[in-house]
């Protein structure tokens, strides 16, 4: 017994050693497992309840919102809001300055946060520019790396703001707001100076990461509360019936989607109440539910991309809805092995659970202290948007402060049940009512114009004059006059308008004598039927007319009277 005893005694630590050699250093027999250990394989586990990854993966994901909003910025400001933009932010800013009655002090300032005000405002499209190509380096930096510091992401959240406040109604959207707001909540995910994906001495705050969760709670209750309050046919369950055909722009799936059976209708209304209306509060029932609720607002907002082109706003949802889920839940998305992230995290866990815990430093005290003022100042700048969401008359969509760091949101509290479109037409006739004028399309990148033309999938990329289109076609042009100011830059050939529009029937010839904007009613041609057949996507009626016929001899007066940049001819 004894020699039997000796024997065991001498054979373990042979045996671990063997095992060692192997590569595969488990704990003695015997012995517990440790954290993150199987005590069966003994492979590697990460532990619930630390965020290592999932900072990693927030931050890379909103650097690539960030990327995606920069680039349509730098791709389309100088033609909306440039020096010669059909809505020029210099003409703005001075109108913001003349109403505060003096040189630009902290009134205008505060009314319209932007480092505009610090640059020279006679290059405006270099400004511009200057502002879109450095968000896109840091967000590419950012995207690529995994890692970034409050320096970086603070910059990127005052670059997009500087532009969102003097966008005007071409930055108008619930998704500029809403970018504003998980980019500030983003600041406070990272160390302040460190450049690390894992920096060991600031692990990710509870507060921010509670931040991010109530964010995506207000997003989707304050969309299903809006339904709800605004649209009858939601409480019908009939407005799927008519929003694949009617909203903004339309994609490819969106046609197939449209004719589906009505029960199918009415299944995607009630599992929209019930993802927006119940699912939310999951995040407040554990991990496990929490985690649900992440999982079904990333597949609901994966759902929504497929059937429509809604900018980045879909992309932009699935971000907060990432810090429902913790380390041991994301570990799949990394890969295995010594050295990597997952084997750093689970090291960091270990000497959590052994109680190797950092230093209590200085600057991790100030650290804590700056997340705890954040908490307050969400939770108090909360108190005007919980009273919006719990009020009958909810409005959606809306900033209560002009930095934007907490606001309300809501998508389609109402839904248009027909589709109508504004088609720009000229002519080179020199008398635009003679019934022999031959009057051309202008063709716009995306948005529904030439009948025989496919729908686009652009998702989450964004043509925003086009979805100003949409709302255009349902008011008055006396409601949008930036519709005019296009037109007399189309009777010019105005090249840098012109970069907006997919095609140009005068590209290679004297522009047009007049413009005119014609009113049609469009609707999906059937699948199968004689339209479709024939190639053609959309079914349209003419309305009558938008906008008379227009020259530019016409609009000089009217250009002097908005300080825009009179058209010269190409």
């Amino acid at each position: 017994m004894r020699m039997r005893t000796g024997g065991l005694a001498m054979a373990a630590p042979e045996e671990s050693l063997r095992r060692r050699k192997a590569g595969n250093a488990g704990p003695e027999p015997g012995s517990p497992p440790g954290p993150g250990r199987d005590p069966v394989g003994c492979s590697a586990r990460l532990r619930a309840g630390t965020f290592w990854l999932t900072r990693i993966v927030l931050l890379r994901a909103l650097a690539f919102i960030y990327f995606v909003a920069f680039l349509v910025a730098f791709h389309q400001n100088k033609q909306l809001i440039g020096d010669r933009g059909l809505l020029p932010c210099r003409t703005y800013l001075k109108s913001v300055q003349q109403y505060f009655r003096g040189p630009v002090g902290w009134d205008a300032v505060s009314y319209a946060p932007t480092v505009l005000w610090l640059l020279d405002w006679s290059h405006m499209d270099s400004n511009l520019d200057a502002l879109a190509l450095l968000g896109l380096g840091i967000s590419s930096f950012v995207l690529v790396t995994g890692c970034a510091n409050m320096v970086l992401m603070a910059t990127l959240w005052v670059l997009y703001m500087s532009l969102v406040n003097v966008g005007q109604i071409w930055y108008s959207f619930g998704w500029e707001s809403q970018l504003l707001e998980t980019g500030f909540l983003g600041i406070f995910l990272c160390p302040l100076w460190t450049l690390s994906r894992l920096p060991r001495e600031t692990p990710p705050s509870q507060i921010v990461l509670w931040g991010f969760r109530w964010l995506i709670f207000r997003i989707m209750l304050g969309a299903g509360l809006i339904k709800i309050r605004g649209d009858q046919c939601w409480q019908d369950l009939t407005c799927m019936d008519f929003h694949y055909e009617t909203q903004p722009v339309p994609n490819p799936v969106a046609y197939f989607l449209h004719r589906s059976p009505w029960w199918v209708h009415r299944f995607e209304t009630l599992s929209n109440h019930f993802l927006e209306l119940v699912v939310p509060f999951f995040i407040f029932l554990g991990r496990q539910m929490c985690a649900l609720h992440g999982a079904l607002q990333i597949l609901f907002q994966v759902v929504l991309i497929i059937s429509g082109n809604l900018s980045f706003l879909n992309w932009l949802t699935m971000v907060p809805s990432m810090a429902c889920f913790d380390d041991a839940t994301l570990g799949f998305l990394f890969p295995s092995g010594p050295g990597g992230l997952k084997d750093r995290v689970l090291k960091l866990q270990e000497e959590t659970a052994r109680g190797a815990q950092p230093t209590l430093r200085c600057g991790c005290m100030v650290r804590r202290a700056v997340h705890v003022a954040l908490g307050v100042l969400v939770a108090w700048l909360s108190v005007p948007v919980v009273i919006n969401l719990l009020s009958p008359t909810q409005v959606m969509n809306t900033s209560f402060n002009p930095l934007r760091i907490v606001n309300t949101y809501g998508a389609f509290g109402s839904i248009t049940k027909e589709r109508t479109e504004v088609i720009l037409q000229g002519t080179a006739s020199p008398n635009a009512s003679s019934p022999d004028a031959v009057w051309e399309d202008y063709e716009f990148k995306c948005k529904p114009g030439d009948p025989g033309r496919r729908p686009c999938l652009i998702s989450p990329y964004h043509h925003r004059l086009d979805w100003l289109m949409w709302f255009a076609a349902f008011q008055t042009y006396e409601h949008n006059e930036w519709i005019i100011h296009l037109a007399g830059k189309l009777l010019a050939n105005d090249a840098t308008a012109l970069s907006l529009l997919a095609l140009n029937p005068f590209k290679d010839r004297a522009p047009p004598r007049w413009v005119r904007g014609e009113h049609y009613r469009y609707k999906f041609s059937r699948p199968g039927g004689q339209h479709a057949a024939a190639g053609k996507w959309w079914v349209r009626k003419r309305i009558g007319p938008y906008f008379p016929p227009l020259s530019l001899r016409d609009l000089k007066d009217y250009f002097r009277s908005r300080e825009w940049p009179y058209p010269e001819l190409e």
